[in-house]
């Protein structure tokens, strides 16, 4: 092999090098910032890590929402309708969460307590989340604009 060949290649070689680590870094750093979403019958079901930063979605549980004595900390359950996870989050709701109405939230999960830092509630009748759509879906519990259990509404 002459001196340039071996020259060539080994520029090459150095490039793949800087290019993978490039994407290791790129990688390492978007998954400190992926976030997750699950169910309540997934967070029942699998293993989750008590640091890692997840969403959860369904609906706020009929008669589950209390304040805490001080009133800033609010406690309520989010169900898929085969299960349920208690969450607990500090600061202000939207002002159109409340009971039986579609709900995200985003926090950890450890010891049975999801502690929410932040909670997405659906803006009008019609929208779902997508992810919770889905979940209540794959629960067979999915209901339609009318209330009645079926199939997804037209789009």
């Amino acid at each position: 092999m002459t001196p340039r060949k071996k020259r060539r290649l080994m520029m090459l070689l150095a490039g793949l090098v800087f290019l993978g680590g490039a994407a290791a870094l790129v990688l390492t750093a978007f998954q400190d910032n992926i976030v997750f979403f699950h169910s309540p019958t997934d967070l029942k079901t699998k293993q989750v890590g008590a640091k890692q930063r997840l969403r959860i979605g369904g609906l706020v549980e009929d008669g589950s929402v209390k304040k805490d004595e001080s009133g800033k900390t609010i406690h309520f359950k989010v169900t898929d309708l085969t299960n349920s996870v208690d969450v607990s989050f500090t600061g202000i709701l939207p002002d159109l969460f409340r009971e039986g109405q579609g709900v995200v939230a985003e926090g950890h999960f450890a010891n049975g307590l999801f502690t929410a830092t932040d909670v997405l509630a659906k803006h009008d009748e019609n929208y779902m989340p997508p992810e919770v759509a889905e979940a209540l879906k794959k629960s067979g519990q999915w209901k339609d604009g009318s209330g009645k259990a079926g199939k997804e509404p037209n789009k």
